[in-house]
């Protein structure tokens, strides 16, 4: 017998990067009284990783739970980076509605779209959440007008378009259903929340099923598997059986050794729990996300979505530079592989893959961002490793022609800036679909884009805006093959010898072009140390000294005026190598080098190369 659970609402906060979420999930959580009244509570509480808390963004999805009245609301904080799409996908089945939340001045955006096409796919109920109403700039009437449009473009039903809106500022701790309300507190989006999303169904008497949509990770429990109880009851010590709807032949008999409920930003320990409750399951080392937790008798897998695909890729390298095992802590092929596959542990989107030599890895993610997270984090944990340019993966259609991921790239700049954006795109190879100017000066332009063609740009694009532009992208399937593309206009500055940069070295280099670094820094042969002005690589010697003669000039022992040295930083260093250069990584230092340090093996490559494409 099919039972509401009317104590209970499961919601997940979707939203495009940057309009509020994790700010949104702070007030719910003051307001709920999860903090006492002088708890000092970290600003975005929820982005708990060091890397989320620097980026301001969020990358895992996490569980959290609040009380309103007699109702215990579990709220998950979604991701809003098209790279950490995954995540979103699989949260989704968890919940019974979802808030969708919009900038009051930037309105829908390309991961808008996404996430509430995922959401009307699976059939749940919208709360449209309007945030940052006190921003000077905003507009929310017109917001309003651009969401439903973009429910009607997505197919949405009549249920799905008579949503409730609701005005809020989660950084001011208020939300109303009318823009003339008074702006008091959270009280309106927990009514709506508790009026408008369904509660939970199952049935309580028959037999158990769990669906595991997330997997946390820690170092004493190993893997814990989180999912919402669609039937029955799970209690500990319980014998359960684990199944997945993809994998026929998994059956694996497991026992329920610790079980835990969310409160607050806590996980409790329970005995039991019943339908609609979102549990944490302690003990099952190879539980994985999509698989089932069912009674031994009836076991019935519940179907689950595919994740998608990556689309880009890069080789992580054991270190083997000069300076190889002097600064990390993890150098081995051995740790670097066993990192990686532990990362699959918890990163759904992630693949990793050994090649011919065991000194190289092929890990493939969703997009550049997602993979420069892994690599920092990495970094900061003392690993010393070297990664090749990001590569997006091909695949062939039926007649054998190439195929390769698009995006579609929505740009907003000021209008005197529309000009270039547009001129560099296309020379990407990007297709000009759209073209708006709103009443502020602002140009919105969208592009249809292969991935390879925005490797490398964004920091182009800040500088070509001056800071003033927002590029977003969403992956938009495979299409064909549209031609090469000339990445970087600009050859590499390469160290000649092995020393310590002096500055008498690198003023002579600093005519050349762009120099990485400055004076009393250890470089090694085949190390690029600045961007050279012209389209060939160079070959400088920074190490080099002044001939010392018993004569002096007046004038000539002046000091040396050297420009300052532009830093790079993790991302902006991943934009710029080229095809033939790796990053070396290593928690003190990131080091631009060729891939063949010897000039003379080098050029010989090189020629091989020209002669092998003509």
């Amino acid at each position: 017998m099919r039972t509401k659970r009317e104590d209970i609402r499961n919601i997940a906060i979707i939203a495009h990067v940057d309009h509020g979420k994790t700010t949104l999930v702070d007030e719910l959580l003051k307001q709920s009284g999860v903090f006492r009244q002088n708890q000092e509570v970290a600003e975005r509480v929820m982005d708990s990783n060091d890397i989320e808390r620097e980026r301001g963004i969020t990358i895992l999805s996490k569980n959290t739970a609040v009380f309103y009245k007699d109702t215990k609301i579990n709220i998950i904080d979604t991701p809003g980076h098209a790279d950490f799409g995954g995540e979103v996908e699989r949260v989704l089945k968890m919940v019974n509605g979802v808030i969708l939340v919009v900038d009051a001045f930037e309105g829908a955006m390309p991961q808008t779209k996404f996430v509430l096409k995922k959401a009307l796919e699976l059939e749940l109920p919208v709360i449209v959440c309007i945030n940052k109403i006190d921003r000077p700039e905003a507009r929310p009437m017109e917001v309003i007008d651009e969401v439903l449009e973009l429910f009607i473009d997505l197919d949405a039903s009549e249920e799905q378009l008579d949503c409730p809106f609701v005005f809020a500022s989660a950084k001011s701790g208020f939300a109303m259903t009318d823009l003339n309300d008074e702006r008091k507190n959270m009280m309106p989006l927990f009514e709506t929340i508790v009026n408008y999303i369904p509660a939970p169904e199952g049935d309580p008497e028959t037999d158990t099923q769990v669906l595991i949509s997330t997997i946390d990770y820690n170092e004493y429990v190993g893997r814990i598997g989180v999912g919402k109880v669609d039937n029955g009851t799970i209690s500990v010590n319980q014998e359960v059986l684990l199944v997945n709807a993809h994998e026929p032949d998994k059956k694996k008999k497991v026992k329920i050794s610790k079980l835990y409920e969310f409160n607050g930003l806590n996980k409790e320990e329970v005995s039991s729990a019943s339908i609609g409750s979102i549990v944490a399951i302690s003990g099952i080392a190879d539980i994985h996300i999509g698989d089932t937790i069912c009674s031994v008798d009836n076991p019935q897998p519940i179907p689950f979505q595919k994740i998608s695909e990556p689309t880009i890729a890069m080789h992580f390298i054991v270190n083997d530079s000069p300076f190889a095992g002097q600064e990390g802590k993890f150098v081995t092929s051995r740790h670097l592989r066993d990192r990686l596959f532990r990362e699959l542990n918890t990163d759904v989107s992630l693949r990793v893959e050994e090649t011919e030599t065991t000194e190289s890895f092929k890990v493939s993610g969703r997009g550049e961002l997602h993979l420069s997270v892994l690599i920092e984090n990495m970094r900061r944990e003392g690993y010393e490793f070297a990664v090749s340019k990001a590569e997006v993966l091909y695949k062939t259609d039926e007649n054998g022609k190439k195929l390769e991921p698009m995006e579609l790239t929505y740009v907003d700049v000021p209008e005197e800036f529309a000009g270039t954006i547009i001129e560099k795109l296309s020379q990407r190879k990007g297709e000009l679909k759209n073209m708006s100017t709103s009443g502020n000066g602002s140009t919105r332009i969208e592009f249809s884009i292969p991935s390879r063609g925005l490797i490398g740009y964004r920091g182009e694009f800040m500088t070509d805006t001056k800071g003033n532009g927002i590029m977003n992208s969403i992956f938009d399937g495979y299409g064909p093959y549209k031609g090469d593309i000339q990445y970087r206009k600009q050859g590499s500055l390469i160290a000649f010898e092995s020393g310590e940069s002096i500055t008498y070295g690198l003023y002579n280099a600093q005519e050349r072009g762009t120099l990485f670094i400055g004076p009393g820094e250890r470089v090694y042969a085949g190390m690029v140390i600045g961007q050279n002005g012209k389209t060939d690589d160079i070959e400088v010697n920074v190490c080099k000294r002044k001939q010392l003669t018993n004569t002096r000039a007046s004038g000539s022992d002046d000091a040396l005026k050297l420009t300052t040295p532009r830093t790079l930083s993790l991302e902006q260093c991943l934009e710029f190598i080229d095809a033939d250069e790796l990053l070396e990584i290593t928690p003190k230092n990131l080091r631009i080098r060729k891939k063949i340090l010897d000039p003379t093996m080098r050029k010989r490559a090189a020629n091989n190369l020209k002669s092998l494409q003509q």
